[in-house]
């Protein structure tokens, strides 16, 4: 007790000596404080200034050969492509494990049906579960909200690490149910690439001392471009994509870093997988070995055409169906409730019922549906006819064998199950869309027209098994489903990059001309009398707001004129005012530049002064302030950008989210009318997304 009285007393004297202190030198406390802080809370000094000097000389080293941004986009590209590499890597060896424990159940059919029907299902519901519990925005594409975000649209939690980790969990659970949900990874993995692009945005500010230099958005784009590099070693489909389909208004600075970065993702995503012996080198990830002597007579061009008319109907059917879909489970009170309470219930029993549908001794057998998307695509870009290999099937080797066994299972031909493939995927690609967990929609769309292409080429090289003409070379089934991928898939998301893309997968450039001639045909029917494309058709219902997708909805909304939402300018200064008039405007406003106009009487819109240098020259005449005015101290820049009470919003909303202004200044014959914001901008475009 005495020591602890002692040790009271003591900290009585302590504390008051501190509050004696803290009122005579108050410097020397908070130094001591500070340095009492340093040894208490950060040990090992020594050690800490070392790694720091070592960092610092590693960054000056760095810097001397290229700035901190490109270092920024190559680790973007690197770190995209690992994640990719390793999430195939996972889920193939899942697939592998269900089609193990598929096979060992063979001779007892309840047990099949189960293993094929539960272990989809279960995965589904788990992936729905753990989205919606860590990050509720990870579910679905994430596309659509990318596109509203790289305009400049806030959406918190979008790009999240709670939402990467989410995503990244969940789009394994997804791909590793197999072609029974049939979905793929394309669009969820450009969301995560855009994470990724956000947080190395991030690295790039802090290497800058919290200078940002780069816009966001640049970063941004360039991610979205590394996103689908990386998902098939395809870097200038990826850059393409990127304009198409995230760049709305695209910005030529951005095209170097986009082929830099995504070159990056590519070349590591292929170089780990020959370090993985997955390929003995550097190639395509569908290789395919088509003649290139005489890929294709010149007739065939129209039957290509033809195809790509073909697929664009097909198209126009799968996106009303989709639309038609996602409107039906969001108004319907029964499956909306439902959906609102038991996210991962609803997953299991859909999933379950496709997998029931997909069991081989139910309808599974005339879809090919124990092939996985991966077979699915290399069967159907085989350059052999299959006409051909009907006449000697028993020579064909083990992969090849496997493929026809499943194209033409006992009592079916080939063309009886790809017809049924075509008419039935269509529906259970729907109603796969429903499904409310992390999923992609772009490689089911590719292996569709792939098939959609091959029963085109399959049903010429039977018309016409002699030959064709003189040569008598026979037609390529192959290249018409590589034509097909590209023109169906071209179709739905109202893109050209397909062609291209499936050019880079299968590293076929013999076919180019008749993959962009499919494409440009039902690109042109798709596109006929404004149809919203797929990513614009999610975009409508989630009510997101992107003016794009709203124009393309609702034509009439280009021409709205922007007068009706001119709000008022706030501070506006006239040339002659003094410096202590000003003063006073700036204490009431927030503005970071002020309008300068001639005179109120006549307000002549002159330009714009910073604020900041607005306040140094106060501070600098402070002493002057009632003799001295504004244009003798201060130089009034000209305005760069400003629009008439007649421009539209859709030419608005294009000038703000390219340059990031957050305000236009609106003149009528050069006088200042008023300010349009962003933050009124935002609120325009949400109002026209709640009406279309």
């Amino acid at each position: 007790m005495d020591a602890i009285s002692v040790n009271v007393k003591h900290l009585e004297e302590t504390e008051e000596q501190c509050t004696h202190e803290d009122k005579t030198d108050p410097d020397t406390v908070e130094e001591k404080l500070i340095s009492s802080n340093e040894h208490s809370w950060r040990p090992w000094q020594q050690s800490r200034s070392r790694i720091r000097e070592c960092v610092l000389y590693v960054k000056k080293v760095l810097v001397s050969f290229a700035s901190m941004e490109w270092y920024c986009y190559a680790l973007l590209g690197i770190i995209t492509a690992l994640m990719s590499f390793f999430m195939d890597m996972t889920v193939a060896k899942l697939l592998n494990a269900h089609q193990w424990l598929y096979g060992c159940l063979k001779g007892h059919r309840l047990l099949q049906f189960l293993c094929w029907t539960l272990y989809p299902a279960c995965l589904c519901a788990l992936s729905t579960s753990f989205a919606h519990s860590i990050c509720p925005f990870s579910a679905g594409s994430g596309v659509p909200e990318a596109r509203a975000i790289l305009l400049g649209i806030d959406m918190p939690g979008y790009l999240s690490l709670s939402n990467l980790f989410a995503k990244v969990f969940g789009l394994i659970c997804t791909l590793a149910s197999g072609s029974t949900v049939f979905l793929g990874k394309v669009g969820p993995f450009v969301h995560l690439s855009i994470m990724v692009g956000a947080f190395m945005n991030r690295l790039h500010v802090s290497c800058r001392g919290g200078k940002q230099r780069a816009a966001k958005g640049e970063m941004l784009v360039v991610a979205s471009a590394v996103g689908v590099a990386s998902c098939f070693g395809a870097p200038i489909s990826g850059v393409l994509f990127s304009i198409e389909v995230m760049g709305t208004h695209y910005s030529v600075r951005d095209y170097c870093p986009c082929f830099f970065a995504a070159a990056c993702g590519a070349i590591t995503f292929r170089l780990l997988s020959v370090c993985s012996r997955d390929q003995e080198t550097i190639q395509a990830l569908f290789k395919t070995s088509f003649s290139s002597d005489l890929p294709y007579q010149p007739f065939e061009i129209f039957i290509f055409a033809l195809l790509g008319l073909f697929c664009s109907i097909l198209s126009c059917i799968y996106l009303f169906c989709h639309r038609w879909a996602l409107r039906f489970v969001k108004t319907n009170k029964t499956i909306s409730g439902f959906l609102a309470t038991e996210k991962s219930l609803y997953s299991a029993i859909v999933a379950f019922l496709l997998a029931c549908f997909t069991f081989y001794h139910s309808a599974g057998h005339f879809i090919a549906a124990e092939l996985t998307m991966k077979q699915l695509l290399t069967s159907l870009l085989d350059g052999t006819s299959w006409y051909t290999v009907s006449q000697n099937a028993t020579a064909l080797p083990e992969p090849q064998n496997i493929f026809w066994q499943a194209w033409n299972p006992p009592g079916r031909g080939y063309f009886q199950t790809l017809g049924f493939f075509i008419t039935v995927k269509v529906g259970l690609l729907v109603v796969a869309c429903t499904l409310p967990l992390p999923a992609g929609y772009f490689m089911p769309v590719f292996v569709y027209g792939a098939a959609v292409g091959r029963f085109v080429g399959e049903g010429s090289a039977y018309l016409l098994s002699d030959g064709i003409s003189s040569t008598k070379s026979l037609i390529n089934p192959g290249g018409y489903a590589l034509a097909g991928a590209a023109a169906f898939s071209g179709a739905v998301t109202h893109t050209l990059s397909p062609a291209l893309l499936a050019l880079e997968m299968t590293g076929q450039c013999s076919h180019a001309v008749p993959a962009l001639v499919a494409t440009l045909v039902s690109n042109a029917v798709a596109r006929a009398k404004h149809r919203p494309s797929f990513y614009d058709g999610i975009s409508l219902i989630k009510q997101l707001p992107h003016l794009p997708s709203l124009i393309r909805a609702c034509p009439k909304l280009a021409n709205v004129q922007i007068k009706q939402f001119v709000v008022p300018a706030g501070a506006v200064l006239k040339r002659t005012d003094t410096l202590t008039s000003v003063q006073h405007i700036l204490n009431d406003s927030t503005d970071t530049e002020v309008p300068v106009v001639d005179s109120h009487d006549c307000p002549i819109l002159l330009g714009t002064i910073n604020k900041s240098q607005l306040q140094e020259c106060l501070q600098e005449h402070r002493n002057e302030g009632s003799c001295k005015r504004l244009e003798e101290v201060c130089s009034i820049q000209p305005v760069r950008l400003h629009l008439t009470p007649e421009s539209t919003v859709k030419q608005a909303h294009c000038i703000m989210s390219v340059t990031g202004e957050q305000r236009l200044f609106i003149t009528e014959n050069g006088r200042l009318c008023g300010v349009v914001t962003w933050k009124e901008m935002k609120k325009i475009v949400e109002e026209m997304a709640k009406e279309v």
